[in-house]
């Protein structure tokens, strides 16, 4: 049994990713439109009529914005918990009479022969999760949006093959960019997003022998640059003797590498 993985879309503008097995194709989140995923699938290979669920981490517009037409559309049922759901349906009271499945945080739920666990972290929305996926043995973990990295992530992600991790920001970058004060704030917050030097410093304490790749997501680009975002973490994996992991970078505009396990 093995595991597909492809950022399709990571950012500001739009969040999306792909996760396929040898029985179930699922994408995680809906930030960019269906014509795009469309588009974005058949680079690798996929079809958007197979997918066969949604699963939807936090109802904020980049993950969510092209949700209600794929559903309309291509009747693709969309997974969420009953507080992102809720927000969802105050933006969009229509959302309602959509093909939607609740789930609860923590208790894991099964699409074909994938097993997907969501749990906490902490972000300004609702009720926002990470969700850890599993087919077979292989174990891959996706988060997105953080503030900090609380001791229930660095639990549920120990152990994973893969991560798609937030690297957000530079702080010293945040602070002297032109954004208004209460945005830095807000991002900078536990409840806002995840720094370059934390993420690097949360992978080197909870990564091991399994983990074979990261991928940095949700790079701002106003207050961050990719060179910033991998140097930091390949040069804290290295220091840490951890230099077998390879990282690599996600794009608002464009697909990522595949990582097959």
């Amino acid at each position: 049994m093995s595991l597909q993985i492809c950022v399709l879309a990571s950012g500001s503008s739009g969040n999306c990713t792909y996760v396929g097995s040898d029985h179930a194709a699922i994408l995680i989140d809906m930030g960019i439109s269906a014509r795009e995923t469309s588009r974005r699938l058949e680079q690798i290979g996929a079809d958007l009529n197979a997918i066969q669920a949604v699963c939807i981490t936090h109802e904020h517009h980049d993950h969510t914005c092209g949700l209600g037409a794929l559903q309309r559309k291509h009747k693709i049922p969309a997974y969420a918990n009953a507080g992102t759901l809720e927000a969802l349906m105050q933006q969009d009271p229509k959302a309602s009479g959509l093909p939607w499945t609740v789930f609860q945080n923590g208790a894991p739920f099964q699409i074909g022969d994938l097993s997907i666990e969501p749990f906490s972290v902490p972000h300004d929305a609702f009720d926002p999760v990470g969700f850890i996926v599993r087919a077979g043995d292989a174990k891959v973990g996706i988060v997105t949006d953080m503030g900090i990295a609380t001791e229930l992530i660095r639990t549920r992600l120990k152990g994973c093959r893969m991560l798609v991790l937030e690297s957000n920001h530079d702080e010293q970058l945040v602070k002297d960019s032109s954004r208004p004060w209460h945005l830095k704030q807000r991002i900078l917050s536990r409840q806002g997003h995840l720094s370059n030097g934390n993420a690097a410093e949360m992978l080197t304490e909870i990564a091991g022998t399994e983990l074979q790749q990261v991928f940095l997501a949700h790079i701002s680009d106003q207050c961050n640059r990719h060179d910033l975002a991998l140097g930091e973490t390949i040069s804290a994996l290295s220091r840490a003797g951890l230099g077998h992991i390879k990282v690599s970078l996600t794009f608002a505009d464009r697909i990522s590498e595949i990582w097959r396990g």
